[in-house]
């Protein structure tokens, strides 16, 4: 090979080169803000305690495989009356974790009947510790940190949106 040809080749390896380092970390970087958000539909849900108090939310409904690991990830904030409901389909034990959740979340395990079984109050954001449903669950609820002191909501009350009641045949 002549030295001509050795310098274009070089140039053609180095202007490659350069064209991968340019591109790469904006693909990354679409890649990156990508994952930090995701599209959920929503409704309206209630929860009733056995007292009568009914307490009204909007939430995100995170129903396939995706959407039920990404949950309420990145959010840095919240609306007081919003939050995230997870329909895990046939009842199971389930177990959640705050891995990438800046915000502090009440969590509502709920049976198929929605009626709520276990509560965790104050998940600490960023955590990865295992927030176990002690037992088998069909759907979880994830509110603002404080909410279920703030609202006494407890184990026992029941939740109504359409999701559940579709699953129940009402």
């Amino acid at each position: 090979m002549n030295k001509t040809g050795f310098l274009g080749i070089l140039k053609s390896a180095i202007l490659a080169l350069f064209l991968v380092g340019a591109i790469a970390p904006s693909s990354f970087a679409a890649q990156t803000a990508g994952q930090q958000s995701m599209a959920f539909d929503s409704e309206p849900l209630s929860i009733a305690s056995p007292k009568g108090q009914t307490h009204k939310f909007t939430v995100e409904l995170a129903l396939t495989p995706p959407q039920l690991e990404f949950g309420l990830m990145y959010r840095d904030k919240m609306p007081a009356d919003h939050g995230m409901l997870f329909d895990f389909g046939t009842p199971r034990p389930v177990m959640m974790w705050m891995k990438n959740t800046k915000l502090p979340l009440d969590m509502l395990f709920l049976d198929q009947k929605g009626v709520i079984t276990h509560i965790q109050e104050n998940a600490v954001p960023y955590s990865e510790a295992i927030i176990s449903s002690n037992g088998p669950v069909a759907y979880v609820i994830e509110l603002n940190g404080g909410v279920v002191k703030k609202l006494g909501l407890a184990v026992g009350d029941k939740v109504t949106s359409a999701t559940i009641a579709a699953k129940l045949g009402k």
